[in-house]
């Protein structure tokens, strides 16, 4: 068994759609990044990524090729990252995310983002855990300025 943990975070910006977990909440104001900006998917793939002793997200992933990966749906990258770990003899065990936001309240929208992350993953829901949580007003997350997700995996030999 392998343990890995991911850490990721983006300011917000205005017109721009609003990812997380693979799915797009609605909000007035989405995040910034190269790709779709999906922190939670992000800190998940760096978790998995680095569980298998693979690097990061941005070492597969660069944002410095040109176009191709600016404006990537995140869930494209989170599957190429499980064909990855597939091939290095590793399969998903479980994974544990927690993403920080004072806005918007995620709660309704946790059923959603496990549903769609379980079937990028190729894994049971029961795998995929998600929480949300705010930071009672302190820092960047906040003062609403950006948000920021942590995620831990479980990696088992095949």
């Amino acid at each position: 068994m392998r343990i890995g943990f991911g850490y990721d975070v983006h300011q917000f910006t205005p017109n721009r759609p609003l990812w997380l977990g693979g799915i797009d909440i609605p909000s007035e104001e989405g995040l910034l990044g190269h790709s779709d900006a999906d922190v939670l998917i992000h800190a998940l793939c760096d978790a998995i990524l680095g569980a298998a002793a693979m690097r990061d997200i941005g070492y597969h992933f660069p944002d410095t090729k040109g176009n191709e990966y600016e404006g990537i749906d995140s869930k494209i990258l989170l599957r190429r990252v499980m064909s990855m770990i597939r091939e290095a003899g590793y399969e998903l065990g479980n994974c544990d995310c927690t993403v920080c936001a004072q806005k918007p309240k995620l709660s309704p929208y946790i059923p959603a983002m496990q549903q769609c992350l379980a079937e990028v993953m190729g894994v049971q829901t029961n795998r995929v855990s998600i929480k949300a949580t705010t930071t009672e007003h302190l820092g960047f997350v906040g003062r609403a300025e950006g948000m920021a997700a942590y995620a831990v995996v479980l990696l088992m030999d095949k």
